[in-house]
């Protein structure tokens, strides 16, 4: 199993218990109408679970996706239930939202239009390539993938090693001379978990089940990378 996710940075400063109040009750109803199907298409923001320094819920969203069936292709309702958190760190205020990263990124603005009435409230969080390299070095025999971009040899976009004796041969010193660290995979020394990670803040975890935990390792490894 694995669970993803990615981490933004509210842009504009607001408390957690202003954050809750606005979230809070949060609810709109669209209504979807084709030929002999109608639905109701809901979005709101549900369950939510103040607690120290954190604020936890769900963003619910429904949509209409298109099924073929019978020889024709009919509207069906889905619902997209997100997980988030909105964590003070460091004088910061995060947003983690556990969805891989198209819909992480969707979500995180939708909940800046709820927050701030516009896009931008909340923006990307950035790892620079050296804490990155950093995060690395902590655990450097076990990692097992790199990938460098803003690579300067003409003609060449990316870089990539793989394997679980990396660290060991030059390349991995090469190609930081010609490129910028962009995204490992490392096992966590402290956790044991399997740990993917770019730039922008996306965290995978190849061997985890539980958001919850999920959460607790970013709060814990990932947001001292940002600040």
């Amino acid at each position: 199993m694995v669970v993803a996710g990615k981490v933004f940075r509210l842009f504009e400063p607001l408390s957690l218990a202003e954050t809750a109040l606005r979230l809070e009750g949060y609810r709109t109803e669209d209504y979807y109408e084709e030929g002999d199907y109608k639905f109701t298409l809901v979005t709101e923001v549900v369950g939510l679970l103040p607690r120290e320094n954190m604020l936890r819920g769900i963003y619910s969203h429904d949509y209409v996706m298109r099924v073929f069936h019978r020889g024709k292709v009919m509207p069906l309702p889905r619902t997209v239930e997100a997980v988030f958190s909105f964590a003070e760190h460091e004088g910061l205020m995060f947003l983690t939202v556990v969805e891989k990263k198209r819909l992480a990124n969707f979500i995180a603005n939708k909940l800046s239009e709820i927050l701030f009435e516009k896009r931008g409230g909340v923006v990307e969080a950035r790892i620079s390539p050296e804490t990155l390299s950093e995060f690395h070095l902590k655990n450097p025999e076990d990692t097992k993938i790199t990938f460098f971009d803003n690579v300067d040899i003409p003609n060449v976009n990316k870089l990539s090693l793989y394997g679980p004796d990396l660290i060991n041969t030059s390349l991995f010193e090469d190609y930081g001379k010609h490129g910028d660290l962009w995204y490992i995979v490392a096992r966590s020394k402290e956790y044991g978990y399997v740990v993917g990670v770019t730039r922008d803040a996306s965290v995978t975890i190849f061997n985890l089940t539980e958001k919850e935990r999920y959460l607790e390792y970013v709060t814990k490894e990932i947001y001292p990378l940002i600040v």
